[in-house]
């Protein structure tokens, strides 16, 4: 399989340089691939302010993702339990797409446009049907960064009602981190995209004879929390509403993120996709570390502020039972102990 490519730099002169997939001109031979390019040139602008090194051309076809297939036509990326860095490229987040009889829908991109091209051709090995949407989970970057391919080849990006105000406060901030983390070469070209579908309440899609739920949720793991229900297997796909070993990372409300997974508990799945860990989770079984995390989280954090304790102070003991449980636990568990003790202190 051949596929069309272009080399932009950030400055021609010192680099840094990274080719960047052109979506949508696939084929079998280099010469069915050239003459798609000459017969639709693709629209350079949405790089800006990049530089092409080179004009585009066809090569074999790049990277892809390792998938796993949990339930009939749907697919599971799992990413590394771990933070951004040089050596995992920002490969951290679960990811998923559903495969319908003539569409194919996809859940989260991942923190960079490579993952999203990598993600494109794992689908593309996999299936020549159009990718019709692809619904970002929240708004974190390891979500949601890398959607950019999937919108140049005429996609839909679907988010919560909150979401482009967020992408838009955290964008810029979420860049210079993982430049600085993962490296200014392998970030190169991210950049967010246009919400085209935003929603507050539920709303169904098609993806060919494969009807999926989608479900924005009230402050929860963030304000910007949807879920996707696939109802002919029984899977949600739940984003970072459900962690497994990843330390859960709490960027919205905590009494609200408790409802929520009461709600999850609740409803007749028979598997969750978690925002980060195994590809696929039992349930109800599935949701009991995360209930039980999130309930020590709010005991300790309430136990600390009836007694008196400052911030500081409660930040080093709330939910230490909880240590031996999940990965990345220092990373995490103190600034989720800072906003429940910030949320709940005002109550």
């Amino acid at each position: 399989m051949f596929e069309a490519v272009i080399t932009l730099c950030l400055s021609l002169s010192d680099g840094p340089c990274r080719s960047h997939l052109l979506p949508g001109y696939e084929a079998e031979t280099t010469t069915a691939c050239a003459d798609a390019l000459a017969a639709k040139p693709p629209d350079l602008t949405v790089f800006a302010p990049l530089h092409a090194q080179t004009p585009p051309q066809c090569a074999p076809a790049g990277e892809t993702l390792e998938i796993t297939e949990i339930a009939p036509g749907v697919f599971v990326h799992t990413g590394q339990v771990a933070e951004p860095d040089a050596t995992n490229r920002g490969d951290i987040a679960n990811l998923g797409f559903v495969i319908g009889e003539t569409g194919v829908v996809v859940i989260d991109s991942g923190t960079a446009r490579w993952i999203g091209e990598a993600l494109w051709r794992t689908i593309r090995a996999r299936t020549d049907a159009p990718i019709t949407h692809v619904i970002l989970t929240h708004m974190h970057p390891d979500h949601a960064l890398g959607a950019s391919p999937f919108a140049e080849a005429g996609a839909q990006i679907i988010g919560h009602a909150n979401l482009p105000r967020a992408l838009a406060d955290r964008q810029a901030n979420y860049l210079e981190s993982l430049d600085r983390l993962v490296g200014a070469n392998v970030m190169l070209g991210t950049r967010g995209v246009p919400v085209d579908v935003t929603i507050d309440a539920q709303v169904e899609i098609d993806a060919g004879g494969r009807p999926l739920q989608i479900r924005a949720w009230p402050m929860a793991h963030t304000g910007t929390d949807i879920t996707v229900f696939d109802a002919q297997t029984g899977t949600l796909l739940a984003g970072d509403l459900v962690f497994h070993l990843h330390t859960p990372a709490l960027d919205g409300s905590l009494t609200g993120w408790r409802k929520a997974m009461a709600d999850l508990a609740q409803m007749p799945l028979q598997r969750v996709v978690p925002g980060h860990g195994a590809p696929a989770l039992d349930w109800p079984a599935g949701a009991d570390d995360m209930m039980r995390y999130l309930d020590v989280l709010e005991t300790d954090t309430r136990a600390a502020i009836d007694i008196g304790q400052r911030l500081g102070e409660a930040v080093e003991v709330i939910a230490q039972s909880e240590a031996k449980h999940w990965q990345l636990f220092e990373a995490y568990n103190p600034r989720n102990a800072t906003v429940a003790f910030t949320e709940l202190e005002w109550e």
